[in-house]
């Protein structure tokens, strides 16, 4: 993908690669072989946007893996990342949005990579101690300098990103959006996409839950974090299953995949003009490369489905 230029969305209803996973700060059983693979196989697959972060591993995981992966071809690729947030050695998240911050994480992200500038750049999260203006601010003299094309944060309400566009052009925007948490269709997604932003959806398989393969009675392996998560406590997790049954269902008479029909409903919705989907090994990426939004009459089954299924 070239990098963009203007006011409009880049994106068109597409899949990008998310790295967290690979990062190996919660997830169990990463290797560099694996994550290697997984670049690979996506790329052969024909995704050609990747999203990264400063935080994403301990020293640097992601960037590193993404920049061996894109050496000497970068410009056929749309690199996101995101500034502004740290994870210390025991797994502990920092946020630090200060300007001076976001400059050095941008400096030494892009050095990491390997590449001269990011085609898209994310303010990571919003610090309580900074301004989210003072932010913007740095962020567009990021963008002034040429190390960035567009500018966007992640993981910020409504009113929190219009502030931020007061100082900033904000282009895109990043946060949750799932069959099982829709909350953000009707606030953040659609001031965005009103503005003519790109909409960058993540735990659109609310980590592994809605790829099918998490049965009821799954034992996770100690140090791994989801389990901390409301979804996969309680009667949500019930309702979670049984609409995982529900889509598997949908998806044996359509010779699709759960985690395929997941991800296509996440691009069917208004507003969305891609979706990040994490993968630590080939087969993950490729069971999901090919989601395309759904046809009417399958997105209103899905939709039916988890209405039937929802907690009262």
């Amino acid at each position: 993908m070239p990098s963009p230029t203007g006011h409009a969305p880049v994106f068109r209803s597409e899949v990008v690669l998310g790295l967290w996973p690979i990062a190996g700060v919660t997830t169990v059983g990463v290797t560099a072989a694996d994550a290697e693979r997984t670049i690979a196989k996506a790329i052969d697959l024909g995704i050609t946007a990747f999203d990264t972060a400063y935080s994403y591993g301990l020293s640097g995981e992601s960037d590193r893996f993404l920049g061996a992966a894109i050496r000497g071809r970068s410009n056929e690729f749309h690199v996101v990342s995101k500034v502004g947030q740290r994870y210390r050695d025991d797994g502990t998240r920092v946020v630090d949005s200060r300007p001076e911050t976001l400059i050095a994480d941008a400096e030494e992200s892009l050095r990491r990579i390997g590449i001269d500038r990011f085609d898209t750049l994310m303010l990571h999260s919003i610090d309580e101690h900074v301004h989210v203006e003072q932010s913007a601010e740095a962020m567009c003299e990021l963008r002034d300098r040429g190390l960035a094309v567009r500018i966007g944060l992640c993981n910020a309400t409504e009113a929190e990103r219009q502030r931020f566009a007061s100082v900033c052009r904000c282009q895109a925007i990043q946060c949750p959006l799932n069959l099982l948490q829709s909350d953000t269709l009707q606030t953040v997604i659609a001031g965005a996409a009103s503005c003519n932003n790109d909409v960058l959806v993540y735990w659109t398989l609310m980590k592994g839950l809605l790829a099918g393969k998490i049965s009821r009675d799954h034992v996770f392996p100690e140090g791994d974090s989801r389990p901390g998560y409301a979804v996969f406590q309680g009667e949500q997790r019930a309702r979670a299953h049984r609409v995982v049954d529900g889509l598997r269902e949908i998806a044996g008479e359509s010779g699709s995949t759960v985690a395929r029909l997941s991800v296509s409903w996440v691009l069917s919705q208004s507003g969305v003009t891609a979706a990040l989907v994490g993968a630590r090994r080939p087969d993950q990426i490729e069971d999901v490369a090919g989601a395309r939004p759904l046809d009417e009459e399958t997105l209103e089954r899905i939709d039916s489905l988890v209405a039937e299924n929802a907690i009262t």
